[in-house]
């Protein structure tokens, strides 16, 4: 990701996002850093497909992709986050089920 104006301060993640079942199926959906998206396009496509996600939240969690490389944006049932995946892929980020 293109570097925006540096914040004053690094955010701290606030909240936890995920649909949390009680099966052992659950999955993780990590998204990788490309330098080839901007902080806006990152956040749309987060509030655009992962459920309950915030501006906010998706802010924190692309600031941390781009400083930590990686980053869990989705926990869930498998099916949901290979959906959920599939589209942020379609978007143009690298991401992985994990």
């Amino acid at each position: 990701m293109p570097t925006p104006a540096t914040p004053e301060t690094i955010p701290d993640i606030t909240e936890e996002v995920g649909t949390g079942s009680d099966t052992e199926f659950e999955s993780h959906v990590v998204v990788y850093n490309c330098d080839c998206h901007t902080y806006q396009q990152v956040i749309e496509l987060f509030c655009r497909f992962i459920p309950g996600m915030t501006s906010t939240k998706a802010f924190e969690l692309a600031y941390r992709i781009d400083h930590d490389g990686e980053a869990i944006v989705f926990t869930g049932a498998t099916e949901q986050a290979e959906h959920i995946a599939a589209k942020l892929a379609g978007g143009g980020l690298r991401v992985a089920v994990q």
